[in-house]
């Protein structure tokens, strides 16, 4: 691993020459350069990717007329809520809450009624719902099983309002604890499936309580909660796609998880290398930083450098042995868009490609 003294402008320029290099995304996904990493593996596409500066929109993630899925939404109160109340001591009174939050829900047409549907998770809804939603429609039907997606049905939940530290987003997202995995698991699913609507159109709706049925996928703070949604509870979730992720230290300095984690996801790769010297949990991971994304130039002692967290976390992944990809994009920015419009089709291929969908 590199020294965390060396300058971030020279350490990138190390990280790219020791990727492999991704050109625009294709029909046949990926392509893998001559020249790649060791730890990539040209079989599954795990391993270490660049793509960019130069970006397509990878056409299974627009509306090529296929048939349509149905979808829904409804709103949840804060206030009735057992997990996020927005009463926590840690908020800070000046960020604005949300008094209801929106749930979308997206059931694909491929969707069979009366069979146990996996699923994915999408923080900050709506996000890239509609990149999700034509990938359903394009590839739950695709002849090419290594093409193919599972027809999973999609839940995109709302964040409680405002960004960073004391803010109810920044709780719900950042903080190191299993709080946020059991509140999508015990409080939002069980509403998604006890809504009149959505159970009118399908009545014999159900979400498999496979683990591996259920993914998890957002941007930023989205991305640490999807992190930290299966490192403390991977018996809920082990799918897990980050885009541009906040491994950094943004858990309020207020926070009893501060007394085993004073630096919030920063500790995932940070001198204490919890990913590294913990008991190698059963994940499979996506992450993603873009080449200008936040504070890129931040020296390490800011903990706010998300060049510098992401790919010491794909170093700590790699090192423990996971089931892991990392993209790096060139010419790109935090949650950019063009990044998703061309790679999260095959992000979605290589997260699910094992997933046998239940007969």
């Amino acid at each position: 691993m590199r020294s965390l003294s060396t300058p971030v402008s020279t350490w990138v320029v190390r990280v790219m020459s020791t990727l492999a290099i991704v050109g625009p995304t294709l029909q046949t996904g990926f392509a893998m350069a001559q020249e790649s990493s060791a730890s990539a593996d040209r079989a599954s596409g795990n391993g270490r990717h660049v793509v960019g500066p130069d970006y397509d929109v990878d056409p299974a993630l627009t509306d090529l007329g296929n048939p349509k899925g149905k979808q829904f939404e409804f709103e949840m109160s804060l206030a009735e809520s057992r997990y996020f109340r927005g009463d926590d001591a840690t908020l800070d009174r000046t960020k604005p809450i949300r008094e209801k939050r929106r749930i979308w829900v997206y059931v694909p047409a491929a969707y069979r009624d009366g069979t146990e549907a996996p699923l994915l998770v999408i923080h900050d809804g709506p996000s890239q719902l509609d990149l999700v939603r034509n990938a359903l429609d394009n590839l739950t039907i695709a002849e090419d099983p290594a093409r193919r997606l599972p027809p999973f049905v999609v839940v995109s939940v709302q964040n409680g309002g405002d960004d960073s530290k004391g803010s109810q987003r920044g709780l719900e997202y950042d903080t190191m604890s299993p709080r946020y995995a059991e509140f999508i698991a015990y409080e939002v699913l069980p509403a998604v499936l006890a809504n009149d609507e959505i159970r009118q159109a399908y009545p014999g709706l159900a979400f498999t309580e496979d683990p591996w049925g259920r993914a998890a996928m957002g941007c930023s703070s989205g991305g640490a909660a999807t992190l930290t949604m299966g490192w403390f509870r991977p018996d809920l979730f082990r799918r897990l796609i980050t885009y541009s992720g906040t491994f950094v230290d943004q858990q309020d300095d207020d926070a009893p998880e501060e007394a085993a984690y004073p630096l919030g996801a920063w500790e995932y790769h940070s001198s204490m290398k919890l990913i590294e010297t913990s008991e190698k949990k059963p994940l499979r991971i996506f992450i993603h930083v873009a080449d200008r994304d936040l504070r890129a130039d931040d020296p390490e002692e800011t903990y706010h450098n998300w060049v510098m967290a992401n790919e010491r976390t794909a170093d700590a992944l790699e090192a423990k042995g996971y089931d892991y990809r990392y993209v790096f994009s060139r010419g790109s920015g935090h949650c950019d868009g063009k990044v998703f419009r061309q790679t999260l089709a095959d992000t979605l291929l290589w997260m699910w490609q094992d997933y046998e969908s239940p007969r």
